[in-house]
């Protein structure tokens, strides 16, 4: 009986711990600046990729102290200007914040109030890359720069990407973690469940032509 007692607290104590876990706490952190000068579009015109949220993806895992919710955004569109090699090229993204979409239907509503989204006067949220480097965080083949705008404020956030380009098509794949308090999404949760300030964003954009 002691043992079997001992077991079964031990294993409730490793679930409250995985529940527990901040998901942000292993991946790269976004760099946050002020807003970059925008690259003009002649200088990055070239062949041009879409991306659409008919074959890309956009998720990411928001987390309280006692556990983590997952997300996505159903609705986006946008395109690579690519210019022969990805350091060349420009990405530019539109979400509509409307269509945040999550584990859990009251939580999908309470994301689109002022309390975080405020969709109602943000129905965007934009990116649009002002440089892309070679190398990356945890090996990622480039860093990708940009401005992007959220909540109607608009930061420059810098970020590990793996870009494989083909004929007909460029990947992009990525996982960060943002502040969204640098956003101006401040909202606590309950005193005895606060929101962590980090969400970890995954990035899975197949570009076509």
């Amino acid at each position: 009986m002691v043992r079997s007692s001992l077991f079964i607290t031990v294993f409730t104590a490793l679930l409250l711990l995985c529940a527990c876990a901040n998901p942000a706490s292993d991946k790269p952190k976004a760099v946050t600046n002020d807003a970059a000068p925008l690259v003009s579009s002649s200088a990055t015109a070239g062949q041009k990729y879409a991306i659409s949220s008919d074959t890309s993806k956009i998720e990411f895992v928001a987390s309280k102290v006692t556990g983590s919710h997952h997300g996505s955004f159903k609705k986006f569109s946008g395109a690579i200007d690519f210019n022969g090699q990805p350091e060349n090229s420009r990405v530019t993204i539109n979400i509509e914040t409307s269509s945040v979409d999550t584990d859990t239907p009251k939580l999908t509503e309470h994301l689109q109030t002022p309390d975080f989204f405020d969709v109602a006067k943000f129905p965007q949220a934009t990116f649009v890359s002002t440089e892309i480097r070679t190398g990356g965080e945890k090996g990622a083949t480039h860093t990708v720069i940009g401005n992007l705008t959220l909540h109607g404020v608009t930061k420059s956030i810098s970020f590990p990407a793996t870009i494989v380009v083909a004929p007909d098509a460029i990947t992009v794949d990525s996982t960060f973690s943002i502040n969204r308090k640098d956003f101006g999404i401040n909202f606590a949760g309950a005193s005895d469940n606060l929101i962590r300030d980090e969400v970890v964003l995954t990035l899975k954009i197949r570009a076509v032509k």
